[in-house]
């Protein structure tokens, strides 16, 4: 081990160490960005580089499960990247499905698919839920994986929802628009009953959402870092923490 590794050794127990529990997030979530420019800069092709992404997630939800994060959000395939040329939509829900049937054989955590799986090839949205539904029950964190997800695709669905929800009651368009509240639609999101995310992190230097979680992250801090997703470091994630967990003691929070 060099002088460097010692050092960041040292430098990461001290990050861990300071970090107040009492000031963690409850809920984190995150959009695993860079995989295909990590790929490029390491001389490989694209699908190595979605297999070394769904391999940092695991690592990503050990991290949160140490420090006691109770929800896990992950961005891996969103309604834009549909739109890529069907090999590379095909290499991304390879990548997502192993990881699925990976996750669900170690019965740790309960899984959730979160999108519109209709959007998805039909083999592939019954291997992710019966995946996810092989971990119902079990306690511990929650890892919702979003696939097939767009945050305007969601506010959509959940609209759709709550109208044909309406209708069915017999309730005319006008009863429904002069009765509704924020909760009702909140009741329609795909993470219906889970608390909004108090912290979103995104990878690969770009600051900003794309829409991930629109609704849910109207008071999320958001922690943007420059390393690529399937080089981000135990270090990277600790800062994260670390920068949520001051802004909380900043405000009183």
């Amino acid at each position: 081990m060099g002088v460097s590794d010692l050092a960041y050794g040292v430098y990461e127990r001290r990050l861990a160490k300071r970090l107040d529990p009492a000031k963690l997030p409850r809920h984190v979530g995150a959009i695993v960005d860079g995989n295909r420019r990590w790929a490029k800069g390491a001389g490989t092709n694209y699908e190595l580089g979605y297999k070394a992404g769904a391999d940092k997630i695991s690592e990503f939800a050990e991290w949160c499960d140490s420090l006691g994060v109770e929800i896990v959000t992950l961005w891996l395939l969103s309604t834009d990247n549909l739109q890529r040329s069907q090999s590379e939509v095909a290499s991304i829900l390879a990548a997502v499905e192993d990881l699925m049937d990976r996750l669900a054989s170690e019965q740790r955590w309960r899984l959730a698919v979160i999108g519109n799986l209709d959007m998805l090839p039909v083999e592939s949205a019954v291997r992710l839920k019966r995946a996810a539904e092989s971990t119902n029950g079990l306690p511990g964190m929650r890892l919702n994986v979003c696939v097939g997800y767009g945050g305007r695709q969601e506010l959509t669905d959940a609209m759709r929802s709550l109208l044909l929800e309406q209708a069915a009651k017999g309730r005319s368009l006008e009863e429904v628009a002069t009765t509704l509240e924020v909760d009702d639609i909140a009741e329609h999101l795909y993470t219906k009953g889970q608390p909004d995310p108090d912290l979103l992190i995104r990878t690969s230097g770009e600051q900003r959402l794309s829409g991930f979680l629109l609704w849910q992250s109207v008071h999320s801090e958001f922690y943007f870092s420059d390393a690529l997703w399937p080089a981000l470091r135990h270090v990277d994630f600790l800062r994260a923490m670390r920068s949520y967990a001051l802004r909380q003691r900043r405000f009183g929070q």
